[in-house]
């Protein structure tokens, strides 16, 4: 069963830090099978806070996204961005109707 990961970006202080973090963890999520789904972009909040960046990778399985996730890797990239930013991440499993 595919996964998702859902970010919700509250605060972002530096752009340019944001800026190096996606730079260095796309290709290493994409080695975790990431697949980019939604990353910023136009978009109306039409119910609850407004976040002023969304992003969204679907990866192949709940167990892909969580080694992605917890990889040295993405956590050596996080940590140029995560003391300027303040973000909801969710890990969430999809599901199918058929």
């Amino acid at each position: 069963m595919k996964a998702y990961w859902i970010a919700l970006y509250k605060r972002i202080d530096s752009q340019e830090n944001i800026k190096n973090y996606g730079s260095k963890v796309t290709e290493i999520i994409k080695s975790y099978g990431g697949k980019p789904l939604v990353r910023g972009g136009k978009f109306k909040t039409l119910e609850g806070e407004t976040y002023p960046r969304t992003v969204i990778w679907e990866f192949p399985s709940h167990e892909q996204a969580m080694k992605c996730h917890d990889s040295k890797e993405y956590q050596d990239g996080w940590a140029l961005a995560k003391d300027t930013t303040e973000r909801n991440l969710q890990i969430i499993e999809g599901f199918s109707t058929e």
